[in-house]
């Protein structure tokens, strides 16, 4: 456990040292194509990480819980009159609440035994609620021209931002869809956001904000091939 905690403060300090303001726009991306699935007023988050999500989260629910591994990103989350934190690993956190909307965004690939935590989540879902979840794709546009130009051996090798990040993989929908199936979850919907076809720094050195919004909307159209895929489940 304590390397797993290690791992967690390591990606702590690439969060708050490397984060890109592009990256922080992805996490909006992944906002607004959840944000339709939100139900109910109580919501968990799993994972906000110095909360970019949460403080677009926070005027759409009555109550929202936070679980975060690290005390570093999880002290810069303002205290919001509507928002308790907890510090805690996921494989500790306990809770007698049960919840109507589960945001986990970004996370799920930095889980070893993704499945089993995926059990535990289904447990912390109302009846009738959803659990929804955004993770980077390894069939996105741009893994697939690194794998052309021989940068990365396949589109599932993780890269050095993977690394830095704490990555233990790289989903695409199919196996994002079978681990939450396998615990228990019904899926209702899944897709994915956002068109990229170079890196995160790239986009930020070279493109305006016209063109981040137009491959943000491009993205429908070619879901599998998204930068990021989503997937939206029931109990």
């Amino acid at each position: 456990m304590s390397d797993l905690k290690d791992r967690v403060e390591t990606s702590a300090r690439f969060y708050n040292e490397s984060f890109l303001a592009f990256d922080y726009q992805l996490a909006e991306f992944s906002f607004r194509t959840l944000k339709p699935f939100f139900k109910g007023a109580a919501a968990l988050e799993l994972g906000p990480a110095s909360g970019y999500m949460t403080k677009l989260l926070v005027n759409h629910f009555e109550q929202l819980y936070l679980v975060e591994g690290s005390k570093q990103l999880l002290d810069q989350i303002p205290d919001y009159p509507n928002v308790k934190k907890y510090h805690a690993l996921f494989e500790n956190f306990r809770s007698e609440m049960k919840f109507d909307t589960i945001v986990m965004s970004h996370v799920l690939e930095h889980i070893s035994e993704p499945v089993r935590i995926l059990k535990k989540i289904h447990d912390w879902l109302v009846p009738g609620g959803v659990f929804l979840v955004s993770v980077p794709n390894a069939k996105s546009i741009h893994r697939i021209v690194a794998v052309e130009m021989g940068l990365l051996s396949s589109e599932y090798e993780l890269n050095q931002r993977d690394h830095e990040l704490g990555h233990f993989r790289v989903y695409d929908r199919e196996t994002l869809v079978s681990h939450i199936e396998a615990a228990g979850f019904s899926i209702v919907e899944s897709g994915g956001y956002f068109l990229k076809p170079v890196s995160n720094g790239q986009i930020e050195k070279n493109w305006t904000a016209e063109m981040i919004e137009g491959f943000y909307r491009a993205g429908k159209y070619f879901p599998d091939n998204c930068a990021e895929i989503f997937v939206v489940a029931a109990r």
